[in-house]
C-alpha cells in the first residue's frame, strides 16, 4: 500500500522505475521465501524497514529527499545524506535475514557464522553499485546522476559500501552478542543438536 502511495506522481518518474528494478527482482524471492520457507517476524520487519527506507528514497530521488536535507542543515552537512542513511540501513537490517537464511541451510562454528553475511552484504553493496552504473549507462544517461546519486563526489560508490558494510558488522556483533547470552534474536538460529558458536 505504501509502494502504490509513493509511486503516485514521483519526482523523476525515470529514477523511479530505475530504483525499482531491485524491487521488482526482489519481491518474488521474498513472497516464494515465506510460502516454502518463512523467516522469523524479526527478519520481516528488518525487510520491510528497508524496503520503506528505499520506496521514500526512490519517490524523492535519494539525493532530493526532504528528510535528508533537514539533517543537511541541523548538522552542517556539505549534502544531503540520505543515500548513506539507505546503504547503513542495508548492512544493518538486512544482514539479519541474511544470517537467518544462512543457519538454515549451513550452521557454521564460531566467528564464520556471523562472518558470511557481512561478506554477503559486502557484495551485494558491491553488485547493487556496478549494477546502478551499467543502467544509468544504458538505460537513460541523462538520469544517471539522478539515479546514482553521486551528488558530486567522485568516491560515492566506495562510501555507500563502506556504510552497508559497517551496518552489518554492527548486526552481526550484536547477534553474535545475543546468541551468547543465550537469547538470540530470532527463531530457529540453530539447527537442533548443534552447538552455537563460541
Amino acid at each position: 500500500m505504501i509502494w502504490l502511495v509513493l509511486a503516485i506522481r514521483p519526482i523523476d518518474r525515470v529514477d523511479w522505475l530505475l530504483e525499482n528494478l531491485m524491487v521488482f527482482l526482489a519481491m518474488p524471492y521474498v513472497i516464494w521465501r515465506y510460502r516454502h520457507s518463512p523467516l522469523s517476524n524479526l527478519a520481516y520487519v528488518c525487510l520491510f524497514v528497508f524496503g520503506l527506507l528505499h520506496i521514500v528514497g526512490a519517490h524523492y530521488t535519494y539525493s532530493l529527499v526532504p528528510i535528508g536535507y533537514r539533517l543537511q542543515l541541523a548538522l552542517g552537512l556539505d549534502r544531503n545524506h540520505y543515500d548513506r542513511i539507505v546503504h547503513f540501513s542495508f548492512g544493518l537490517l538486512v544482514s539479519i535475514p541474511a544470517l537467518e537464511a544462512q543457519s538454515r541451510v549451513a550452521v557454521l562454528k564460531s566467528w564464520w557464522s556471523y562472518m558470511l553475511p557481512v561478506a554477503v552484504t559486502a557484495s551485494f553493496s558491491a553488485i547493487f553499485e556496478i549494477i546502478e552504473w551499467i543502467i544509468a549507462l544504458v538505460v537513460d544517461p541523462a538520469a544517471g546522476n539522478a539515479y546514482l546519486g553521486t551528488q558530486g563526489d567522485i568516491w560515492d560508490a566506495q562510501k555507500d559500501m563502506a556504510c552497508a558494510i559497517v551496518g552489518a558488522v554492527i548486526a552481526m556483533t550484536y547477534a553474535h552478542q545475543a546468541d551468547r547470552r543465550g537469547r538470540p534474536m530470532h527463531k530457529n538460529r540453530f539447527a537442533p543438536g548443534r552447538e552455537t558458536p563460541d
